[in-house]
């Protein structure tokens, strides 16, 4: 039998090349946190409309932090034959608790799964660089201040133009990266997340600490289901930005076979 989730007409073991060209691990492993907490959010809320019991949920919460922990230690193997974070934190979960495992899955789909997480890393990732904008801001403010009576060559192109205060350049630099704060802040309200799917109580997700707005976003929650292409661009520049800032695209220490 196979190990894929879309493998259960398949009995014979999937070409390598296939494996290579379609596991997704060596990068959305960075994703594990944000798994383990949209699944927590997800055990508890069915919990509360009846289909676990408290107990059942709670067992399961404390199971995916344990598969954190293990993960943030370097200790949890990666295979490109589970091929994403999703089915490696579901497989675990599943040979620790049996049926009981299987019981998360219930009122959401995959694609449910897959945009809650990168809504929840993407509002991650902008707290993080707005965080790290900000420190920058300071700096050059205080730059400025140091360097109030600095002149400074002004350059059109690569000719010298008319002088200018260092402190006015340095304060340029500072609006800019207030346009670029501003711009991911735009960003946030979409990474407001709820399940919208007819079995389960979508309101009951939002209360959770996972999926409630931070200080810095919007009140407003948007719709889980899909990602629109209005929203793929500002998503995108989220990522560049992240990238960039982190010089990475991989989390976790824990090798891939």
């Amino acid at each position: 039998m196979s190990q894929k989730t879309w493998g259960g007409r398949f009995s014979g073991a999937t070409d390598n090349r296939v494996e290579a060209f379609t596991e997704s691990i060596s990068f959305d492993r960075r994703l594990y946190r944000h798994d383990v907490r949209a699944s927590q959010a997800h055990a508890r809320m069915l919990a509360e409309v009846g289909l676990l019991s408290a107990d059942e949920a709670e067992t399961i919460a404390v199971t995916l932090d344990a598969i954190a922990a293990e993960i943030d230690r370097g200790e949890f193997p990666f295979s490109i034959t589970l091929e994403d974070i999703h089915t490696h934190i579901e497989r675990a979960l599943i040979e620790r608790l049996g049926d009981l495992g299987r019981k998360l899955h219930t009122g959401r789909s995959r694609n449910d799964q897959v945009v809650t997480d990168v809504k929840l890393w993407v509002r991650d990732a902008i707290d993080d660089l707005d965080g790290r904008l900000e420190e920058l801001q300071r700096a050059l403010v205080e730059s400025a201040e140091r360097d109030r009576d600095l002149i400074l060559p002004g350059y059109t192109h690569l000719q010298r133009a008319q002088p200018v205060l260092a402190a006015h350049y340095f304060l340029a630099y500072v609006e800019k990266y207030q346009r670029d704060r501003e711009r991911l802040s735009g960003v946030l309200p979409r990474g407001n997340v709820r399940q919208k799917t007819a079995r389960v109580d979508e309101h009951r997700m939002a209360p959770d600490r996972s999926y409630a707005p931070t200080t810095r976003q919007a009140e407003a929650i948007c719709p889980l289901m899909s990602s629109p292409p209005r929203q793929r661009p500002q998503y995108a520049s989220v990522v560049r930005y992240e990238i960039t800032a982190s010089g990475s695209t991989r989390a976790g220490s824990s090798s891939i076979s």
